[in-house]
């Protein structure tokens, strides 16, 4: 009996980056990234197609940092279609590859799922919910759809036609959200909500709700993740890496402050992911790429 090679691998994608983002030990080979149409733009940030196929007796542990996006998750597998709603979260998934892996993932704009599901993004945060329990009678073909489909761009133009045809006229409050999201960025600086609210002229709560609803996370986990990105940018960017000067530089209040949150947002510590990052395994790897 063959004994089964296993091996991790990292995702990583800022919403400025490539399809594969630096970092990413993802084969290049295996992504297709796709334009978004103007009149989806409010609601889709990015459109990637994936196929890969990994040698019978490899397994690899595929490790995406969080980025607080929803999304929608399509996968095809043995003749079949299935898709899927994915909520905002703020913690690394750990997805198992092998055999043959081919789907598409629709990264979501915040406010999208209130946009095109009518359903407020806290109810989806951490979750994954099937496509037929989310969209309504007239679009629960979708999948089978996509499976009679005889290629990756014919099903990213259905899946974003029927997109178009669910979207919803947009709610008033959206700008509100992404003026506060953007002010919670990681040029701007450690803001308080306190003080995010004062600045918007709304209540805390307000604040509180906005972010609920739009991103499914509360505005101090959005800062968060938010800093742990400019973080990224920084280390992609550094010569030598003087983690107690990276830590102030990215906003941390220390060394061990830098190191806690890449461990509780990441599962690594900054330095086990520049090893993992450098490494570059699933590169060199036995494997074979469609």
């Amino acid at each position: 009996m063959t004994e089964l090679q296993m091996s991790e691998r990292l995702f990583i994608r800022l919403p400025e980056d490539p399809v594969c983002a630096p970092g990413t030990t993802v084969p290049a080979s295996t992504l297709t990234e796709f334009s978004v149409p103007a009149a989806l733009q409010s609601v889709v940030a990015h459109v990637m197609a994936y196929e890969e196929r990994f040698a019978p007796d490899r397994e690899v542990v595929e490790r995406v940092l969080p980025d607080g996006a929803s999304r929608l998750l399509i996968v095809l597998h043995d003749g079949a279609a299935s898709i899927h709603v994915a909520g905002a979260r703020a913690n690394p998934v750990l997805l198992t590859m092998s055999g043959h892996m081919h789907g598409l993932s629709i990264t979501l704009n915040p406010g999208a799922t209130l946009g095109l599901f009518g359903v407020p993004a806290n109810e989806l945060a951490g979750l994954t919910v099937q496509w037929d329990d989310i969209v309504t009678k007239a679009h629960r073909d979708v999948p089978e759809q996509l499976l009679a489909a005889t290629d990756d761009a014919t099903r990213v133009q259905y899946v974003l036609q029927t997109l178009q045809a669910i979207q919803r006229p947009p709610d008033s409050s959206r700008h509100l959200l992404e003026d506060a999201a953007r002010r919670l960025g990681p040029k701007v600086g450690d803001v308080s909500v306190r003080e995010l609210a004062a600045e918007l002229n709304l209540s805390e709560r307000r604040v509180q709700q906005l972010f609920a609803s739009h991103i499914g996370l509360a505005p101090s986990v959005w800062r968060r993740l938010q800093r742990l990105h400019g973080t990224l940018r920084l280390l992609r960017k550094a010569e030598t890496h003087q983690w107690s000067e990276v830590a102030l530089r990215a906003g941390y209040y220390d060394q061990s402050h830098l190191i806690n949150e890449f461990r509780a947002l990441c599962g690594l510590t900054p330095k086990q992911l520049l090893q993992r990052a450098v490494s570059d395994s699933s590169n060199t790897s036995n494997r074979n790429t469609t």
